[in-house]
């Protein structure tokens, strides 16, 4: 974390008092480095109207923690698989990209509360007959984000040789890709982020099951780190109890 000072400027000539009562007015404002993967829709991704800008649920959501909180934020862009590293070395101060809460990255770092129920679903390509469920993928190949609870369960199925392959990729956009060319047979993802490029790209991919696993996304910090845990968990409770997160649940969902 690092800190900002900003100083309340004294107009006409200052005295000792004056400078006194200046130094009591030095703001000191917490900026804490938050570490995303900005290809996660509707969570976050770059704005289509300014790449340099990353906008979704969860940045509005910990941006409103923030502000009721008082503190600010730096964004830092990282593959999905380099944020618990990142976090760890003290790189990042928390981490805020759509990430399962499981009891192995528990392990690793510190959760939030829950902030949004996210489980695994099972899509396919939109012309795809053959499978319709779970129970249809022997034999087949899977295509899943690198580091994700998706891929957690198709390396089970692999494990359990029920499946033949699986491909790990680092954006969702190149999943379905390697859907729709034909070189992997089905994705494992989570629900809300399939269907919302669903949406945004209608008759491309569709959804045979959608009861995989149930999940809950947290916001990360380092373990130990209780002081900015505890910020996060009560603007959190804060933003719910006023309404802005009810706000922000419609404006992406």
């Amino acid at each position: 974390m690092t800190i900002i000072i900003g100083l309340v400027a004294v107009s006409g000539c200052a005295d000792s008092t004056d400078e006194a009562a200046a130094e009591e007015l030095v703001d000191k404002v917490p900026v804490y480095i938050v570490g995303t993967e900005p290809y996660f829709p509707p969570f976050e991704y770059a704005d289509e109207n300014n790449s340099n800008e990353i906008i979704g649920f969860d940045v509005d959501l910990i941006n409103a923690i923030a502000e009721d909180q008082g503190f600010e934020i730096e964004w830092k862009d990282l593959e999905f698989d380099a944020l618990i590293p990142a976090l760890q070395s003290g790189q990042i101060d928390m981490i805020v990209s759509g990430m399962t809460i499981t009891e192995e990255r528990e392990e690793s770092v510190d959760f939030s509360e829950p902030y949004i129920n996210a489980g695994l679903s099972l899509a396919v390509a939109v012309d795809n007959e053959e499978i319709k469920s779970l129970d249809d993928v022997q034999g087949k190949v899977a295509v899943v984000q690198q580091g994700s609870t998706g891929a957690l369960k198709a390396d089970e199925l692999k494990a359990e040789g029920i499946i033949e392959e699986v491909i790990y990729l680092a954006h969702v956009s190149d999943i379905v890709m390697n859907i729709q060319s034909g070189r992997a047979d089905f994705m494992i993802n989570d629900l809300p982020v399939t269907k919302s490029y669903m949406v945004q790209n209608p008759g491309v991919i569709k959804i045979v099951d959608d009861d995989i696993q149930s999940d809950s996304y947290g916001f990360a910090v380092k373990n130990g780190n209780t002081e900015l845990l505890d910020m996060l968990n009560a603007g959190l409770a804060n933003v719910q109890a006023d309404g802005t997160y009810d706000e922000i649940m419609g404006k992406y969902f």
